[in-house]
């Protein structure tokens, strides 16, 4: 049976990808002999056959749009060789007991660091460093952070360790930290690439693309990396960009925007973020840690910086990335982006980037507003004919997606959402993003909080449309 749900606006068609890289994404795509015919929301255009590589076809963004693409793709450093312990190997081995941290053993090894001994320090300190290891693969962030900054306290000037520590920071959001670390860590080993490239992405999560340009540079100078060089090229067009813009600020926002735009709508912006924060820090009851980047752009920078279709409202990849041509206002709807895109922003930092795509989408739309009036009779008639429906937004790479499923994954998302707010209030929301922050799988985190899995939220959420839009 076929559903019409009332989001079209948030679905995304084919991709063609030219032979140069540039993406294009388009409502559909055909190809008519020697030209590729594309559908926009601004009508029907063309381009040679010869300058397309691809199609890919259907799909929407997925989660790292939305969120601090930075940290959430940042690989742990893999520094220069350095001699951690002699009794490196053997210490990893007997660390790990019955799939947990043997505290035990550390214990042990701390006790014979109190000889004052340098191979008994360096034994503790490795402890404390595998152990890091061990809880970051195992998602638990806060844990590895504790145990980094332990193995700290008996080799202070060892890099890898002050890496590591920095590393953490990075994934917390948590730049200016980060970069003490990283400062240190220069001092004990200035040639090494990994010390610039994590600097590198702190000054980026600054909104400081001027030492972030110069610190992957020298990265690349002394090591080529394919992850440096892609992060370089994103910060060089930005800073091209971005180079005649005026700058204003609030106390939770960095603003840059086009000569093009009024200073006084920046002004309305900045005020306009400043009372979103308010409401969503309230809401999730977290303050992200640093400054967040805004940049408002014409229509045609938006478009050349984000390569993104003509009707996408805005971006978040770590700064919120708004066009506002031809407006002098903060209107209703660019409100409502503002609000839907700094959500983002608060999820990603609390979760510490393990937040699923429903949770993002689900949650950003209540916040700015949405609810499920419009789709709840095409949701009920779809989970009616087949109950797996209401299940398929929950897992997967939402980039697979079809056109119509991912509409049907963006109402689901807002419908799940709404439903556990309206039982049971922000705080189960709070409550499963601060489990998901843990390294708690999405499901998990679901099932410790509301006590059932995503089969039953799906069908509780039915009963919940039912009842409240059942005319």
């Amino acid at each position: 049976m076929a559903v019409c749900l009332a989001v079209a606006a948030n679905t995304f068609g084919d991709t063609i990808v030219l032979k140069n890289g540039r993406r294009i994404t388009a409502l559909s795509v055909t190809q008519q002999g020697d030209k590729i015919s594309y559908e926009t929301s601004s009508g029907t255009l063309t381009l040679p056959r010869a300058i397309v590589d691809h199609v890919e076809r259907g799909g929407v963004p997925s989660a790292e749009m939305f969120a601090n693409a930075a940290t959430l793709s940042l690989k742990p450093p893999d520094p220069a060789a350095s001699s951690l312990a002699p009794n490196k190997t053997e210490i990893e081995a007997r660390l790990i007991k019955d799939g947990e941290v043997d505290r035990n053993y550390v214990a042990l090894l701390e006790g014979e660091a109190r000889s004052g001994q340098a191979l008994a320090n360096q034994n503790a300190a490795m402890a404390h460093h595998a152990a890091s290891q061990f809880e970051l693969a195992h998602g638990e962030m806060d844990l590895a952070l504790a145990d980094e900054r332990t193995a700290l306290t008996y080799a202070p000037q060892q890099p890898v360790f002050l890496m590591n520590v920095a590393y953490l920071y990075l994934r917390r959001s948590e730049y200016r930290q980060a970069l003490e670390y990283l400062e240190r860590a220069r001092r004990v080993a200035p040639e090494d690439p990994e010390v610039s490239k994590l600097a590198g992405w702190a000054y980026y999560g600054l909104n400081k693309l001027d030492q972030a340009v110069s610190e992957w540079k020298h990265a690349e100078s002394l090591r080529p990396d394919a992850e440096v060089e892609a992060a370089l090229r994103k910060a060089e067009r930005d800073k091209q960009e971005e180079e005649q813009y005026k700058e204003n600020e609030s106390s939770h926002f960095t603003l840059r925007y086009s000569g093009a735009s009024e200073p006084a709508l920046a002004r309305d912006v900045l005020h306009a973020l400043e009372r979103h924060y308010d409401a969503i820090e309230s809401a999730l009851s977290y303050s992200p840690p640093e400054s967040i980047g805004v940049i408002l752009y014409t229509q045609q920078a938006f478009s050349d910086i984000t390569q993104a279709p003509t009707w996408v409202g805005a971006l978040n990849d770590g700064r919120i990335r708004v066009p506002v041509q031809g407006l002098n206002s903060v209107t209703p709807e660019l409100s409502r982006v503002l609000k839907h895109e700094l959500t983002h922003s608060f999820v990603q930092q609390k979760t510490r980037s393990h937040a699923p795509t429903w949770i993002h989408e689900g949650l950003a739309q209540f916040m700015e507003g949405k609810r499920s009036d419009a789709n709840s009779l095409a949701l009920v008639t779809m989970y009616q004919s087949d109950p797996a429906l209401g299940e398929k937004h929950f897992e997967g790479d939402w980039m697979k997606l079809s056109n119509a499923d991912a509409s049907a994954a963006y109402a689901w998302a807002l419908a799940n959402v709404e439903y556990i707010v309206q039982s049971g209030g922000m705080s189960d929301i709070d409550r499963i993003l601060a489990n998901l922050s843990t390294g708690e799988s999405p499901e998990g985190a679901v099932r410790e909080v509301l006590r059932c899995d995503y089969a039953q939220l799906a069908k509780d959420t039915v009963t919940y449309l039912r009842k409240t839009y059942a005319n």
